[in-house]
């Protein structure tokens, strides 16, 4: 076949300049046949010519396909067999066949198995999940965390949250903040087959998890599961949640919580979608306004993502959840309660007692010394060991009461004294003494031993044995000599 310009050079120099064609055939080296045919058509014409034979092919394409049969059981993705290791099998069994042609068997017979993708339609009130891993500087720690997203195919509304962990929660809290964020529920929803929403799979039928059951019965969506394994049936989210990756999540985000950093990304993509065009010339947010038309109406209240667990406390009352010990009310001690799991809080719940907790990273402990007023009262010891802690968690004027105590008494000392601080805590009420304490502070009488108790501290009625009435106590209370009654005890 001559090239376009060889075409143009003979119709000219016979259609223009006149020349016979005998005359073109003859300087340009082609037949007289050519030269009519190009005079005919104004373009090269590529006629498709009958399959050649292949005898060498022939002979080896059953030996060929019984080894990749044999071979397709133990090959994976990263080890699956290659036209050059399978030419070195037939060659080494002395079939005589060339590289070539193996590699273009194989190369023929994937395209034919190859999937071919169907252009789908999505329509408003349409949407698609995911979870992807990314990585971020929390706190100045460098961490993967888990970025859910949740897209509205139609208008390209995209929702994401960051979490610690990709669980059963996550995945709840996930819908629900989404769902608040888009001010409606998509009517339709495609995910992967996970653990999360999926607990067993039978065919083309999917037996929904509890909690996830619970959550399409209280937004009524309809939920969808790709084909296992494939991935691309969502292939909307799956492109999405890469590109955010890329340009909202790279460089490394940073933020002193997770939250901090999700509600940045998402400001990010706000900002985008704000002023994004599509093909037509139609604003994303005239999109979204359609479709949010289209979907269903929030419910007036939001599904709680809780999980609930029965837990047991121990006689340190303390509790385990997920690899955490949390502290809880002292007197709960030995007693079972109901844990309210949340994503970021848990509510625990004893004998009509709440208190709730931020949740924390596995393998650390989440202490309150609040918790344990009524028993520090009664071990001046154990304050010694968590005074500064203590302190810290009471606020002001605790903190400068202890530095005072300590610099005047020293720790053994200062830790008795603290001790019966604690005591008065627990029975008139923490605002009542602290302001107590401010006002002394503030008239600079810092050695409590000697300070006068407020009149809501005085006790009601204080009772000396006789045999006390003698002595005076300056620095501890009377009960601490009550080994003096004892017999014996007084000479």
């Amino acid at each position: 076949m001559l090239r376009m310009d060889q075409v143009y050079v003979i119709r000219h120099k016979v259609l223009v300049e006149g020349q016979s064609a005998r005359a073109v055939a003859r300087q340009m080296g082609v037949s007289r046949n050519t030269i009519r045919k190009y005079l005919q058509v104004s373009a090269p014409v590529r006629r498709e010519s009958r399959a050649r034979a292949r005898p060498v092919l022939e002979t080896v394409t059953a030996r060929m396909e019984a080894l990749l049969e044999q071979w397709g059981l133990r090959s994976t993705a990263k080890q699956r067999v290659t036209g050059s290791r399978l030419h070195q099998e037939l060659v080494e069994e002395g079939l005589r066949v060339g590289v070539t042609t193996v590699r273009s068997y194989l190369r023929e017979r994937r395209r034919r198995a190859a999937e071919v993708f169907v252009p789908l339609v999505h329509r408003p009130g349409e949407g698609q999940v995911d979870f992807f891993e990314v990585t971020v500087d929390e706190g100045g720690e460098r961490r993967k965390a888990w970025k859910f997203l949740l897209r509205l195919m139609y208008s390209g509304r995209d929702f994401v949250w960051l979490y610690d962990r990709c669980d059963q929660l996550s995945f709840l809290d996930g819908h629900v903040r989404a769902f608040a964020f888009l001010g409606c529920v998509p009517r339709r929803l495609v995910y992967d087959n996970l653990s999360a929403a999926v607990q067993r799979r039978a065919g083309c039928e999917r037996e929904l998890t509890e909690p996830f059951r619970a959550l399409v019965s209280h937004y009524l969506f309809e939920p969808c599961f790709a084909r296992p394994g494939e991935g691309h049936d969502k292939g909307g989210v799956e492109a999405r949640g890469k590109a955010i990756r890329l340009q909202h999540l790279t460089p490394i985000p940073r933020g002193e919580s997770l939250a901090s950093i999700a509600q940045a990304v998402q400001g990010r993509l706000d900002l985008v979608f704000a002023t994004k065009v599509d093909a037509a010339g139609v604003l994303a947010t005239e999109r979204f306004a359609e479709e949010a038309l289209q979907c269903l109406t929030l419910p007036a209240v939001s599904m709680p993502a809780r999980r609930v667990v029965l837990v047991s406390v121990s006689r340190r009352s303390l509790v385990r959840i997920e690899a955490v010990q949390y502290s809880v009310p002292s007197q709960w001690a030995g007693l079972g309660a109901t844990a309210y799991v949340g994503v970021e809080t848990i509510r625990l719940s004893c004998r009509g007692e709440e208190v709730e907790v931020i949740k924390q990273r596995r393998g650390t402990r989440a202490i309150r010394y609040r918790h344990y007023l009524p028993e520090l009262a009664k071990k001046p010891q154990a304050v010694r060991q968590v005074a500064p802690e203590l302190v810290a968690e009471l606020g002001e004027p605790y903190g400068r009461l202890w530095e005072l105590l300590v610099a005047r008494h020293g720790a053994a000392e200062a830790a008795r004294v603290l001790s019966r601080i604690v005591g008065a805590i627990v029975e008139h009420g923490e605002a009542e003494v602290a302001a107590a304490l401010a006002r002394a502070m503030a008239q600079k009488r810092c050695d409590l031993l000697e300070l006068q108790a407020p009149p809501s501290l005085t006790p009601r009625c204080i009772i000396v044995p006789p045999a006390l009435a003698t002595y005076a106590v300056e620095t501890a209370r009377a009960t601490d000599y009550d080994w003096l009654l004892q017999e014996g005890g007084l000479s």
